[in-house]
């Protein structure tokens, strides 16, 4: 598919990073459909790799915040000044790796026709906007849902595959990691239970 250069249209752009950032949000949130089918299947990785780091050191600081004024995880100010530093290295870190298992999945449900593993990796970097708001108490994990359904909407429009295979892809993942919280619940459970 051919890059789009038209304003609205396409990869964060740093070249206007507060205008671009602000508009690209809003896309992503308010029209991911269109939003995916018009970002270029292959490029760089910088665009959409800032964009998410941005979204991610933002939580980072408001969650570090709210942690230094005693609300949610209580947190000093040596561990607010760490997060903020780990955050992006961690973030760059995770984006690969969830990028990495997604194509994997792509490769084995989607097939060879896919777009290739940088349209993968915007799928992951632009969903992280759902960072934005993660960082809230009790509701942010409720509305980083919204991540899943991006994802799913972006493997569908970047690779040109059903919303089923999409909604594979993206959920083995999610009910892997489900399943293991799970696992790890019951048996901090029965450690728990067997001291009583």
């Amino acid at each position: 598919m051919a890059t789009r250069t038209t304003p609205g249209e396409g990869d964060y752009n740093l070249s206007d990073p507060i205008n671009s950032f602000i508009d690209t949000v809003r896309r992503v949130v308010l029209q991911p459909v269109g939003f995916f089918a018009s970002l270029p299947r292959s490029g760089n990785f910088l665009n959409p790799l800032v964009f998410a780091l941005i979204c991610i050191e933002i939580s980072a600081i408001l969650g570090g915040l709210l942690g230094l004024v005693g609300v949610g995880a209580d947190r000093g100010l040596g561990s607010f000044i760490a997060s903020i530093i780990a955050a992006p290295i961690g973030g760059a870190i995770g984006l690969f790796i969830v990028a990495g298992v997604l194509y994997l999945l792509v490769r084995l449900i989607v097939g060879a026709g896919n777009s290739g593993f940088e349209a993968t990796f915007r799928v992951a970097s632009y969903a992280a906007v759902v960072n934005l708001v993660s960082w809230i108490p009790i509701i942010g994990w409720l509305l980083g849902l919204y991540g899943i359904y991006l994802a799913v909407v972006g493997i569908r429009e970047m690779h040109e595959t059903t919303t089923g295979k999409a909604a594979l892809v993206v959920l083995i993942p999610a009910g892997v990691i489900l399943l293991l919280v799970l696992v790890g619940l019951l048996a901090a459970g029965a450690v728990f239970l067997s001291r009583l």
